[in-house]
């Protein structure tokens, strides 16, 4: 079969290579990959920036947001041939900490577990894979190819559980919401904030175009620009910062309402300075009794949830997404710099 291989650690290694075709163990699904999202994480495993092989071996199969058809499962799951499924990414350490112990793997303490297509696992860019049953996650069939979105969409579903649960310690009744980056998570973001039926802001520094069409049709607020001036006196409720910016994340800290909510998904790249002020940082935090947290990974129950979410979206928004498909055969396309909201790899081709 064929497969999306590169070294992790190494640069320009990416290519299409023929495998060896998977044997599923005892309790695993045999899949058909269908479709393979790729990200900024992805982009970075191919400039070398991190990534770790399976052991004993020097290149690894790419790829963790997938989307694939069940051939085979095993007797007793909860699947069948014909399936749609989405696998789930990080899998607990062989000694799990107490929060792998329990179920919340993307809480790891202890940082051994592995991750499929980024640490110690074969990922999902290939014509067959293989998944434990207890890591599949069923897909709506009408959602058909754009299932692909379940992995991103388990990133925010996840910022919501979070959020919901920080909220919850008091009274909170959230009525507006500040998504920072228009990228596929801060769309996302926005998606599920509007089924929350928040009063929803979208800030990037694109110009009108795709971006503002798709967050004006949500039902969405769009503001084209890279400062928080539009936010100083009426401030959002929740801030879902999305573009790893320092000086948005920085300005995010002291722009939310009272006992208002930061959740951090954006990562900062290192090595740029900013003149911050703690004293009123501090002063803003602790007065109104705010909190700022980060997230990233999702288990079982996020990316469930995040099915669910796609399942009752928009079909037609959610195709407008995927503004770049490519086949296998020219995988490396997918890679390249473009301004795309969503690339993605057809496996099938």
């Amino acid at each position: 079969m064929r497969a999306l291989t590169f070294v992790p650690g190494g640069k320009d290694t990416l290519e299409v290579r023929e495998v060896p075709d998977p044997e599923p163990r005892q309790g695993e699904l045999l899949v058909q990959g269908l479709a393979l999202g790729i990200c900024g994480t992805d982009r970075e495993l191919v400039q070398g920036d991190y990534g770790w092989p399976p052991p004993g071996e020097e290149r690894m199969v790419i790829g963790h947001e997938s989307l694939g058809r069940v051939l085979r499962a095993p007797d007793g799951s909860a699947f069948s041939p014909g399936d749609l499924v989405a696998g789930v990414v990080r899998r607990p350490d062989p000694e799990p900490c107490g929060a792998c112990r329990r179920g919340e793997f993307d809480m790891c303490r202890n940082g051994r577990y592995t991750e499929r297509g980024i640490k110690e696992l074969d990922g999902f860019g290939s014509e067959l894979w293989t998944i434990e049953a207890a890591y599949a996650v069923r897909v709506d069939p009408a959602l058909d190819t754009l299932g692909v979105l379940v992995e991103p969409a388990s990133v925010v579903a996840k910022a919501w559980e979070q959020i919901e649960r920080i909220g919850a310690r008091a009274w909170f009744e959230p009525r507006t919401l500040l998504v920072t980056g228009a990228g596929p998570i801060g769309l996302l973001a926005a998606l599920l904030g509007r089924q929350r039926g928040l009063e929803t802001h979208v800030l990037d520094r694109s110009p009108p175009g795709l971006k503002s069409s798709l967050v004006e049709e949500l039902g969405g607020i769009y503001h084209s620009s890279s400062t928080l001036e539009d936010f100083q006196r009426a401030k959002p409720d929740i801030i879902i910062e999305c573009t790893g910016a320092g000086q948005l994340v920085i300005d995010s800290l002291t722009t939310t309402a009272a006992v208002g909510i930061v959740c951090l998904c954006g990562l900062a790249p290192g090595g740029r300075a900013h003149r911050v002020d703690a004293g009123v940082i501090n002063r803003d935090i602790v007065l109104e009794n705010d909190v700022v947290f980060g997230t990233v990974n999702a288990n079982l129950r996020h990316f469930r949830a995040a099915a669910e979410a796609l399942a009752r979206a928009d079909r037609r928004w959610l195709e407008r997404l995927i503004t770049r498909r490519v086949p296998l055969t020219r995988a490396l396309e997918a890679f390249e710099p473009a301004k795309d909201v969503k690339a993605v790899i057809d496996l099938t081709a």
